[in-house]
């Protein structure tokens, strides 16, 4: 399958509005797929403690940091997420030379939930999926059906100073930094010559498939891609549009110019079809490490006709129920050999409101029109509000404890008096 699906963005200071970090993504997916978002506090574990992934079981360790993750309901791991260290991570599908057609081990989307929850930086959080891809390796079908579609994974990782670009094959990697400015990636290998870290075996591996002559200057992406570098910049492509929408905002990127950008559908970035933008994700990070990060998710798909909700790291967090997907445990179909033998339904709360009131909003213009103009009002006066806590910090931690599950219930009244 050709890429077709997620954008992820950064912006570091001086491209944003003040001293922040700013960080995007839409996760696109099939688009029966339910997306979650859920909260998982910090932890300590024994020293011989394993946790479960999606599809391997792997060592523990002795500390994990509180995550909030948009997930698809049917696997352990994530698409995009944030640590209590305001870290956050997204991962998109890469194709190159080296086969994706492994046996089952780690997802991506594993990688993105362990490397929040074992790295308080983004480069540490880069060593870490590094460390797990060289132990484990990654592999196995990426969408709850039998069909077998596999990928390999990029990774867009952030913190409160900079930025990295980690970019995988097989086990192979290479990584850049970003210090300043913005970066987006759009499913293609773009990191060339310029690389900060890499898997030791990286060169010689290529070397020795023909991939490289071990002469010229090394480009990541024209070694290991099927795809040349100008491709990755051609006129048409999701990447490259997203890249001009951010250079229009440069100097004045805010939570509200990125979340225009993922709402975007004349660039293909807000996905329709049988791959759709199913979650979106927009975190806005202070410089200051006083300054609490604020990190907003749809929980429901199209961000168009969704809400964006904040979410902050404070103690004694609620867990975030009206998003949460039912779980079936050992039943699961996913957890059973011969895998996928069936789908249960995994809407959450949310998500069936949102469901209904999608369909208004398509037969019905007029009332459509007024329903989204409710949606984004409150959206408008939640992002308000954010904004002070954003610019003096978090006085009273306990008023925040239900920030996101009490937007939900917000966001659900508003489909009701629809």
């Amino acid at each position: 399958m050709l890429p077709s699906s997620c954008d992820t963005f950064v912006a570091l200071p001086p491209s944003t509005e003040g001293q922040r970090v700013i960080f995007g993504k839409n996760s696109d997916r099939p688009c029966d797929e339910v997306q979650e978002v859920v909260y998982f506090p910090a932890r300590d574990y024994g020293p011989e403690e394993k946790v479960e992934c999606t599809y391997i079981e792997i060592e523990q360790v002795a500390h994990t940091y509180a995550v909030v993750l948009s997930k698809p309901a049917w696997l352990w791991g994530a698409e995009m997420g944030a640590n209590e260290h305001q870290v956050c991570i997204g991962n998109e599908a890469v194709w190159g030379r080296e086969s994706a057609d492994g046996e089952e081990a780690l997802l991506g989307m594993d990688l993105v939930r362990l490397g929040l929850e074992r790295a308080d930086t983004a480069e540490k959080a880069v060593d870490v999926i590094a460390v797990l891809l060289e132990k484990y390796g990654q592999g196995g079908p990426c969408i709850e059906d039998q069909c077998g579609f596999t990928y390999h994974n990029s990774f867009l990782i952030s913190d409160r100073k900079e930025a990295w670009l980690l970019e995988t094959s097989g086990k192979y990697w290479a990584a850049e930094r970003v210090e300043g400015g913005y970066r987006n990636i759009s499913n293609q290998y773009g990191i060339t010559t310029k690389i900060d870290k890499e898997h030791p075996e990286m060169r010689e591996y290529a070397r020795s498939k023909g991939w490289w002559d071990g002469k010229s200057e090394f480009n990541f992406a024209t070694v290991y891609s099927f795809l040349t570098t100008a491709r990755i910049e051609s006129a048409g492509t999701r990447y490259c549009e997203g890249k001009s929408l951010l250079e229009k905002r440069n100097g004045n990127i805010s939570a509200e110019a990125m979340m225009d950008i993922l709402r975007n559908r004349d660039s293909g970035i807000n996905m329709e079809g049988m791959f759709m933008t199913t979650g979106s994700m927009v975190s806005v990070v202070p410089t200051d490490p006083a300054l609490p990060g604020v990190h907003y998710f749809t929980a429901t798909p199209d961000p168009e006709r969704s809400v964006f909700k904040p979410f902050i790291f404070v103690k004694n967090t609620h867990e975030l129920k009206e998003t949460s997907s039912p779980s079936f445990g050992p039943d699961d179909p996913v957890k059973k050999k011969p895998r996928f033998q069936s789908k249960p339904d995994r809407k959450h709360p949310l998500f069936v409101k949102h469901e209904l009131i999608v369909a208004i909003i398509d037969s019905y213009k007029e009332r459509g029109q007024k329903i989204t103009e409710g949606l984004r009002q409150l959206e408008k006066e939640t992002m308000k509000e954010m904004e002070k806590l954003l610019e003096v910090g978090v006085e009273i931690p306990d008023i925040w404890v239900n920030l996101f599950s009490g937007c939900v219930q917000k966001e659900m009244g508003v489909y009701t008096k629809s």
